[in-house]
């Protein structure tokens, strides 16, 4: 809350871009007077979600995914209420997961990717019938000179490029690039000059992806380097002294890379002189580790004359401006009266597909076409339907006709796996629905699911807005947050505490991995692949289980135990591991 008091009073940006939906309420209690923009990790992936974004949280405007299409991208537009914005991904790295859909930073080293913490597991090698290759590693998104499709859609208001990590030369040259094909890309030198900076960029190889739905590009590319940079040589006569010919000239200053950042021998260096095209440039490399004839060397950052001088200029203009002596309030949250009336816990049992398997307490279904027609009327009433993650534009009609259906069957338990699902129902169950009210609809039990990521009292508190009756918790929290939340909530909460939870799930695949197979990760983390609907879900070989710590989280005040069956494919044998994830170590 003091951070974000004080970037509103010292700073005065023109945005602040949010995922977590407790900045809703921490936004407005420190008066910030700036757009609120929603990010790709809050996962509106189907145009419906648009109006209760803005109709309800007051969004000014909408990062879609991007993994999206051209034509999908129109159907968010057209779906765009008057005063909210879209901003569309046009260049920069590709995560293998859909944002916000991703655990795999979190549960294989505790660092999550939702706070923007990954250690980019996907990037690493990993083998699989005696193949080892880079399956999850993505190349960039380009969308280069078909950016200017996007020219005609009034409702996005920013391309965005993603940049982490990146130093001013990437900045400098994609931005510049993707001007020229924005402004002056109908003259044709120009737009080749503009691809020519994009190569340049010290990126990865690029992709359309999705953007051109009759023409889609698989990122994943296995034959290909996915490190960032340029390839400018490769290391020779390793075992005496070292060194490389220049593919590309190098300047004083230039930052190289030797070998992948996941490789042991990997070292980066700053080159001291000019070097020509052609050159031969010896190096220092490891004396613990060594280096294989051949590993490539890129350049990843270089700071030339014009540039540098441009950074020159900026920064004298900043020194003309005193510095103003900060000063950082303390301010308390607030939250609203926490929720008093606890009912009984009960567990429930979720299942992919109906009538699978015995239960115990209550029964639960990912919602699909299958499960709907297997279950006879008698059982609507009783079952927890779970919606997807990740719901896509070509879903969504799909989706809103089985609701629909349910509704009429007597169906009044869903677990909503965003918030913005609620767009999905009919509108006539709509009606009615109080911004304060824990209902929706008549007779309606909506629960916030676990793949919302709803990690904190505020966060709860805008669920509670939204119409929610109760809370899933994310489980990628630790021992301490679990035990605090019912402290604080304003709605009954749940909890996972067994069973399959996925790495992350994705909408796209590499063509050599195999599914339901296992693959193994340099440190012998097993995982597979599963396709479910239109999306791949990538699972470790272990399951998540805190089952052991069931009573003391009833007694903290849970109200809903979940446990996630999945079936396994022939191929996989689940390994014993004690599956605690974050439980020990918090949250980072």
């Amino acid at each position: 809350v003091r951070l974000t008091e004080a970037l509103g009073r010292w700073i005065k940006p023109d945005a602040i871009i949010i995922q977590d939906l407790s900045f809703i309420q921490l936004v407005r209690q420190t008066g910030f007077s700036g757009e609120l923009h929603l990010s790709t990790l809050a996962n509106a992936s189907f145009p419906a979600a648009l109006k209760s974004i803005h109709g309800k949280l007051g969004v000014d405007r909408v990062v879609v995914p991007r993994e999206l299409s051209i034509d999908e991208i129109k159907a968010f537009a057209k779906a765009c209420p008057d005063k909210l914005g879209l901003e569309v991904f046009i260049h920069g790295a590709l995560c293998y997961a859909v944002s916000g859909r991703c655990y795999w930073s979190s549960y294989f080293g505790g660092k999550s990717g939702l706070r923007g913490r990954c250690v980019q597991p996907c990037r690493r090698f990993y083998a699989q019938n005696n193949q080892n290759k880079r399956f999850f590693s993505c190349q960039d998104l380009s969308t280069d000179v078909l950016a200017k499709v996007l020219l005609s859609v009034p409702q996005i208001r920013a391309w965005k490029i993603e940049g982490r990590k990146k130093g001013p030369h990437y900045v400098y040259y994609t931005v510049k690039a993707y001007k020229i094909l924005r402004d002056l890309g109908g003259f044709p030198e120009k737009k080749r000059y503009a691809l020519r900076l994009l190569d340049y960029a010290l990126g990865r190889t690029g992709t359309h992806y999705n953007f051109l739905p009759q023409r889609p590009q698989n990122p994943i590319n296995i034959k290909s380097q996915t490190g960032s940079g340029l390839l400018v040589g490769r290391v020779q006569d390793v075992n005496k002294k070292p060194y490389f010919i220049l593919r590309e000239k190098l300047l004083p200053g230039d930052m190289l890379r030797i070998g992948y950042e996941d490789e042991s021998w990997h070292t980066t260096f700053r080159v001291s002189k000019y070097i020509p095209k052609k050159g031969r440039l010896y190096v220092k490399l490891s004396s613990k580790r060594k280096t294989p004839k051949g590993t490539p060397v890129f350049l990843t950052d270089r700071m030339e004359k014009e540039l540098g001088e441009l950074l020159w200029e900026i920064e004298k203009k900043l020194a003309d401006f005193p510095i103003p002596k900060v000063t950082i309030l303390t301010i308390n949250a607030n939250l609203s009266v926490k929720l008093r009336n606890r009912k009984a816990a009960f567990e429930l049992n979720v299942y992919r597909r109906a009538g699978k398997g015995k239960t115990r307490g209550k029964v639960g279904y990912w919602l699909s076409t299958e499960s709907f027609k297997s279950l006879s009327r008698a059982h609507y009433s009783n079952i927890w339907w779970w919606l997807p993650p990740a719901v896509w534009p070509e879903e969504e009609s799909e989706i809103g006709d089985l609701l629909d259906q349910l509704l009429k069957r007597g169906s009044k338990n869903f677990v909503l796996n965003s918030p913005w699902q609620m767009g999905l129902f009919p509108n006539k169950n709509l009606r009615g629905r109080s911004a304060t009210s824990s209902s929706y609809g008549k007779g309606l039990n909506l629960w916030a699911g676990p793949y919302c990521n709803l990690a904190n009292a505020l966060a709860i508190e805008v669920a509670k807005s939204l119409g929610f009756s109760g809370v899933i918790v994310s489980p990628e929290l630790g021992a301490k947050d679990f035990f605090l939340l019912p402290k604080q909530s304003a709605l009954p909460l749940g909890i996972v505490i067994s069973g399959s939870w996925p790495l992350c799930i994705s909408r796209t695949i590499s063509e050599k991995i195999k599914k339901g197979i296992p693959f193994t990760s340099p440190k012998g983390e097993q995982a597979w692949v599963k396709k479910i609907g239109s999306n791949f879900w990538v699972y470790p070989n272990w399951k998540f289980d805190i089952s052991k710590k069931m009573n003391e989280l009833k007694r903290a005040g849970y109200q809903l135990v979940v446990h996630l069956n999945e079936p396994l494919p022939k191929g996989v044998k689940l390994k014993k591991r004690p599956g605690m994830w974050n439980w020990d170590v918090g949250l980072r």
